[in-house]
């Protein structure tokens, strides 16, 4: 006897086979126990990452002890407050911010911040070198302190012994400031010779870049342009030491080798 085709299996409008019906539910059920399983774990992550977050930016980890090495001339609270650690940020927030704050400091060359977990932040600074002295406006009377590069640290109402002045066409600006214009002059201060360095009070910079030395025997030294400057000095202490000169001489060593003396 033929079974009719509407009651085959697996003919259309058949009954499914309820082994079939039994596996289809259950692979349905594992698919939905992995997005559950999935949806939690990542949760989990947010619920944790979140927590973390918050954590990190409590006072719990917060900037509150504070150590700064190097300073010689720059006040330790202002070194903190210009680090932005005045409120004791989340070490988080401690960074390369941190220490640029820092170096915008007149005094200060580099700073490196560190972070020391949970709570610390240690500073360190390396300070620039004052080389010379550079008069203020005549109506202050002040003086100004500068290192190599022409950077204004500090103002003091008399100029520093063993720093040689340099006269400026400008008058300095507030500390922190560059003075232009003394390239020449300030590479000259700091390259004098020790021996040499002592007897020099004042260095003048013309617009030609040219420097001249006024010494404390009245003696004035003509360098001309910064090329050849350990020659020159050669040529200076050679005169000073052999030749006989009268307050007021010039010496003029543009011309390395070919020395000249003026009365």
């Amino acid at each position: 006897m033929t079974t009719p085709a509407a009651t085959r299996p697996g003919a259309a409008g058949s009954p499914i086979d309820p082994r079939i019906r039994a596996r289809r539910a259950e692979v349905r059920r594992r698919e939905a126990r992995r997005r559950l399983r999935l949806l939690l774990v990542t949760f989990a992550v947010v619920l944790a990452a979140g927590g973390a977050w918050f954590a990190l930016h409590s006072r719990l980890f917060a900037a509150r002890v504070v150590t700064v090495t190097g300073a010689l001339h720059t006040p330790v609270g202002e070194i903190v407050a210009a680090a932005g650690l005045a409120d004791h940020p989340p070490l988080l927030d401690v960074g390369a911010a941190s220490a640029a704050g820092v170096e915008r400091l007149p005094w200060v060359a580099h700073a490196t911040v560190t972070r020391e977990w949970p709570d610390g932040v240690r500073i360190t600074v390396v300070e620039r070198t004052p080389v010379a002295v550079v008069q203020e406006a005549p109506a202050s009377g002040g003086w100004a302190l500068v290192d190599r590069t022409g950077r204004v640290l500090a103002r003091r109402a008399h100029p520093p012994a063993g720093l040689v002045r340099v006269e400026s066409a400008r008058p300095p600006g507030p500390p922190g400031s560059i003075l232009t214009g003394l390239h020449a002059a300030l590479r000259v201060v700091t390259s004098l010779p020790r021996a040499f360095a002592g007897q020099v009070v004042r260095v003048s910079e013309d617009r030609a870049a040219e420097v001249t030395l006024q010494l404390r025997s009245a003696l004035t030294v003509y360098l001309g342009s910064t090329a050849q400057l350990a020659q020159k000095y050669e040529d200076v202490a050679a005169i000073l030491h052999e030749a006989t000169l009268t307050s007021g001489s010039t010496i003029d060593v543009a011309a390395p080798l070919s020395p000249l003396v003026e009365p």
